[in-house]
């Protein structure tokens, strides 16, 4: 058998069919259709519509925002045989052979610059240009990557440019527009095209599922908007990627895995422990990061980005949210939230630190012992808060030194060695035991008398400290299966009128460690009046209803209010150089909380005596704020 006669017998294979890529088959046919660039369309059809069309354009911008296809357009409605018109009509030939898919007209010349970039190149399109067109009114040249010219290239085509014949025009498409030269932009009217808007882009690809019948899970398409940058091409690319490696329906656990970005629980988790100063959480946050697959910088890069929109919240109180785009309302709860917990201060300075590691981990070679590092800074900021408050600590000590009697004053001098070890604990009572004796400040007799007094108080105070040690061994899983899910917690908490008040706007969850839960308050009163009444029992009630975990509920004072502590003894340290009675007076400028205590309690009492089911929104505020309610 002859070889032909072999080959003919051989059945020819069939070719699979080759889907068309979305943004091919999505490509816009008039200007109506281009997405996000309506600064340059509605100009565009205003002197096409008016017959004030120029004989060369420059249209510059990012990749994949429509110059080309805008060309294309361009060149549509000039040679539509209704035209010159801002609709072409899409029936007759220029039409039909230009439109999406078509095989391209033949007096319209597309060229690629970047290998048609030298002067006989431009050589061959002046020759070109001399002749008129086939069929069409107007022979259109159009130049994509303008910028890869060369410069004698287009001193070539700058006499062509500047007076060209009536039938030719131009049309100049380029991502760098500072390359081409000047005397060619001043002969060009100038289009800037921009990167689309992320609302834009999300509506515009939510159209293009419904068309495609493609189910797409919550989350999924601003995750496509981000990877796409702006650029309606790359956008494109992204979803016909995801639409291809699914089945029917996109899900957002693999849209994550996928494009590598940061599962949003993971961010959650991350700011919650961050907020609560828990370092056992947010280390295991890190190793989740990593054993899961995640690559660090993204992670880092994911974290400014959650910290950037809670600045934004925390600055605006929360009415900003609506400058971070459309957001879930879920997703807009949490980031008020975590506003509230970390505060403008923090979040700023935390948003800092991330900025810094990010530079820092370009290149590296250890990309996880840099975000280590980065979580122990973050964490620095708040367990440590409270340190810079030794040294006001130490000054309450020596001005009770000079008020007792002469052989006491020697001690000062050798207490600086010691002092950093016992001043811290004696440091919050000896402030309040300074302020009785300044009334009978005359009599030393009642001077001597504080002082046993102010030893003794170092006795309550690790109590108070003893929370935030546990914070610091707090079981990871407890406490962040708790942060996870508080609002569902102070929605079940939501009966107790004035529990939630209370615990909804004031408190976060510190840790919960050995079934015990610690509330973090912003203010010391609070603290003070939530463990003196059924609060605790009411919230330790409503864990147990929701997730069904017995813990008791302690209230101490939250690492905001030590940030706040921290940030306010800077202030009073210049008064160490001041008399020792300026130095004990001048830590009582924080006691007017005394009188709200004191009033808070009284209502307590009133608290117990009525359920709080049975007061209404009014009553809750005529009670705590002492207003009165106005009839109409």
């Amino acid at each position: 058998m002859s070889p032909s006669a072999r080959a003919a017998s051989v059945p020819r294979a069939r070719l699979a069919p080759v889907t068309t890529a979305l943004y091919r088959r999505y490509r816009p046919d008039t200007f109506a259709d281009v997405v996000g660039q309506e600064h340059v369309t509605a100009p565009l059809m205003q002197a096409l519509r008016s017959d004030k069309v120029g004989h060369a354009y420059l249209f510059s911008g990012p990749r994949g925002c429509g110059k080309t296809t805008s060309a294309r357009i361009l060149a549509r409605c000039l040679n539509c045989e209704q035209g010159p018109t801002d609709t072409p009509c899409g029936t007759c030939d220029s039409c039909v052979e230009l439109a999406r898919g078509g095989p391209g007209s033949v007096d319209v010349v597309e060229i690629d610059a970047a290998s048609h970039n030298g002067v006989d190149d431009a050589r061959d399109l002046r020759e070109r240009a001399a002749f008129a067109p086939a069929r069409d009114r107007f022979k259109i040249f159009i130049l994509d990557e303008a910028h890869m010219v060369t410069p004698q290239g287009f001193n070539a085509l700058l006499k062509l440019v500047e007076e060209p014949p009536p039938h030719i025009r131009f049309v100049f498409a380029t991502t760098e527009p500072d390359k081409v030269i000047g005397t060619i932009r001043s002969r060009t009217h100038h289009y800037p095209f921009r990167l689309v808007a992320p609302p834009v882009l999300n509506d515009f690809l939510g159209t293009i599922c419904e068309s495609e019948g493609v189910q797409v899970a919550s989350g999924v398409l601003p995750l496509v908007v981000r990877a796409g940058g702006g650029s309606v091409r790359d956008s494109l690319s992204v979803l016909d990627q995801l639409i291809a490696g699914s089945d029917g329906e996109v899900t957002y656990e693999g849209a994550i895995a996928l494009l590598g970005f940061t599962d949003a629980t993971l961010l959650d988790d991350a700011v919650s422990a961050l907020a609560a100063a828990d370092g056992a959480s947010l280390f295991d946050v890190i190793d989740r990061v990593v054993s899961s697959g995640h690559e660090p910088r993204r992670f880092v890069e994911d974290l400014l980005e959650r910290l950037r929109d809670i600045v934004i919240v925390a600055a605006s109180r929360g009415a900003g949210v609506g400058a971070l785009g459309e957001l879930p309302e879920d997703q807009r709860e949490r980031l008020v939230d975590q506003a509230r917990g970390l505060g403008l201060q923090r979040a700023s300075s935390s948003a800092d630190l991330v900025n810094d590691a990010l530079s820092s981990m370009v290149g590296a070679t250890s990309p996880r012992l840099h975000l280590e590092l980065l979580c122990a800074r973050l964490l620095a900021q708040g367990p440590a808060a409270p340190m810079p408050a030794a040294a006001p600590a130490e000054r309450p000590v020596v001005a009770a030194a000079p008020a007792a009697a002469a052989p006491a004053a020697a001690a000062p001098s050798r207490a600086p060695e010691p002092a950093p070890v016992t001043a811290p604990a004696a440091a919050p009572d000896a402030v309040p035991a300074g302020e009785p004796t300044d009334a009978p400040a005359p009599q030393s007799s009642q001077d001597a008398a504080p002082e046993p007094e102010a030893t003794q108080s170092p006795e309550p105070e690790p109590v108070t400290a003893a929370p935030a040690a546990a914070s610091s061994g707090s079981d990871g899983s407890d406490s962040e299966l708790v942060r996870r899910r508080w609002r569902e917690v102070l929605g079940t908490l939501e009966r107790r009128r004035v529990t939630w008040a209370m615990v909804s706007q004031s408190a976060q969850v510190l840790s919960v460690e050995e079934g015990v839960l610690t509330l973090g308050f912003d203010n010391p009163a609070l603290a003070g009046r939530f463990d003196g009444g059924d609060h605790a029992e009411n919230v330790a009630l409503a864990v147990r209803e929701t997730l069904g975990l017995k813990v008791r509920v302690v209230g101490t004072t939250g690492p905001a209010a030590n940030s706040a502590a921290a940030a306010a003894a800077p202030a009073s340290a210049p008064a160490a150089a001041a008399p020792a009675v300026y130095a004990a007076s001048a830590p009582v400028e924080p006691e007017p909380p005394e009188p709200e205590d004191e009033h808070l309690e009284d209502i307590s009492e009133d608290d117990a005596a009525a359920p709080d089911e049975a007061l209404s929104g009014s009553d809750i505020v005529a009670r705590e704020l002492g207003g009165v309610i106005i009839e109409d």
